[in-house]
């Protein structure tokens, strides 16, 4: 298996359904009173293309996408048309805190902090949008970093001063693989198809 660097069809994709997933264990306890645990760290969003399939040829467009993954062998790109940025639609190098500085430490792993006032979710941002990445210290705009597209993490070309803020802003695509190794295809009329389900989930990293 291999992660392949390409992004599923755009215009078939904003048309999709789907998002985060998370794993919670509840019991009931014999007086109605609950114990809840949430099983992963991180959430895992699910996708259905199928919603995005609007003619003959998005199904073929979709058809070779798939062969080409070989079903849900390889991974792939995929574009979240309601989170794909650290703050707007112009990613801003002071939308998201990635770390302080100690003086010492140059790496930091782009987040996304979701929520603020009662227990914020830190998600990382691992396939970030070639270019798109912008990185302040202090508030400062720097272009003396480089990184990682594969794994989304900025190393600055030195340390930042203690207590330093590192921020940044970026777009970022979501790595998934398909989650079937079967297309049902039915051709509806001459210009048409529908796949009524397209079922794709996010590889953990």
């Amino acid at each position: 298996m291999a992660f392949h660097p390409i992004r599923f069809p755009l215009d078939i994709a904003l048309g999709a359904r789907g998002g985060p997933e998370r794993a919670t264990d509840i019991v009931t306890l014999a007086s109605g009173a609950e114990e809840r645990n949430s099983r992963w760290a991180h959430s895992r969003r699910r996708y259905n293309a199928g919603y995005g399939v609007k003619s003959r040829a998005d199904m073929q467009a979709v058809l070779a996408f798939f062969e080409e993954r070989r079903g849900r062998f390889h991974s792939f790109l995929w574009r979240d048309g309601l989170d794909f940025s650290s703050g707007g639609a112009t990613p801003d190098p002071l939308d998201q805190v990635i770390g302080t500085g100690d003086g010492v430490k140059a790496a930091f792993a782009l987040v996304k902090t979701y929520g603020a006032s009662f227990d914020p979710y830190l998600r990382p941002i691992t396939k970030p949008v070639a270019g798109s990445v912008r990185v302040a210290v202090a508030g400062v705009e720097t272009s003396a970093f480089v990184l990682d597209e594969l794994t989304g993490l900025v190393t600055l070309d030195a340390p930042p001063a203690p207590g330093a803020a590192v921020t940044a802003g970026f777009l970022f695509d979501v790595p998934v693989r398909f989650d079937i190794d079967r297309l049902d295809i039915e051709l509806t009329s001459f210009d048409a198809a529908e796949a009524p389900t397209i079922p794709l989930i996010e590889v953990l990293e």
